[in-house]
């Protein structure tokens, strides 16, 4: 008899479809490079509507957006979930509200970021995603203790992109328009003395890769299901 290999349960804490759907998919898809044909860790997931958290988003109340968050969190354990990770790089802004009254312990998507940022050797990251992200401390608190600089978007670029992911890409619509935007702001960043960019919202990469960058992607979305996939199966 074979006896399955143990993996830590995954718990997503969801907030939009798009980029948690992604986040899903690269775990079941690439689980198979640990644990052989068709296999991945065992995964759950919740999600509130996201208008629930754009009313706290939208209000600036991290606290409130913290609370749901836990909701999320402490139905995940209940499932028995060993860690959580959030494919949201705007909600991370709640996150001092959230890790110290955690039921289990996170991933968190800026950090696994940074991590990939300083192994490729890039000192000089700029960042794309939505404005309430741009203009936090969610990468740029984590980049500069690492001693890297995150290069932000002009603020015209930043309303932009921003009614793009929620306007358009959360509902999955891509627009060639739309992705043209994306470049250009690439290439400012890139103008600007970036090395790389963060696609710092989970829904950019279903747009924007290296194949149609101006810069080395480091795609959030992806990065942070990998680190979930190697830490569920004690590698690394």
């Amino acid at each position: 008899m074979t006896v399955p290999h143990r993996t830590q349960h995954i718990g997503i804490v969801a907030c939009s479809a798009e980029g948690a759907s992604l986040c899903y998919r690269t775990i079941c898809i690439e689980g198979a490079q640990y644990l052989g044909p068709h296999g991945h860790p065992e995964v759950s997931m919740h999600t509130f509507p996201l208008s629930e958290h754009m009313r706290f988003i939208e209000a600036g109340d991290m606290q409130g957006l913290g609370e749901l968050m836990l909701a999320s969190a402490r139905k995940l354990a209940s499932m028995g979930a060993d860690f959580l990770i959030c494919p949201d790089n705007t909600d991370h802004q709640a996150m001092p509200w959230v890790l110290p009254r955690s039921p289990r312990p996170w991933l968190h998507i800026a950090e696994v970021v940074a991590d990939e940022a300083a192994r490729r050797g890039y000192r000089r990251l700029g960042l794309t995603g939505t404005q309430w992200l741009v203009e936090s401390e969610v990468y740029s608190g984590v980049l500069g203790a690492r001693g890297l600089e995150c290069i932000r978007p002009n603020e015209a670029d930043r309303r932009e992109c921003s009614r793009i992911i929620m306007e358009e890409l959360v509902y999955g619509q891509f627009k060639p328009g739309s992705v043209a935007y994306f470049r250009q702001v690439i290439d400012r960043l890139k103008a600007a003395g970036a090395e790389a960019v963060i696609l710092g919202c989970t829904e950019i990469p279903l747009i924007i890769d290296d194949s149609n960058s101006a810069l080395p992607t480091l795609d959030s979305t992806r990065l942070l299901a990998r680190a979930a996939l190697r830490r569920s199966v004690g590698a690394g």
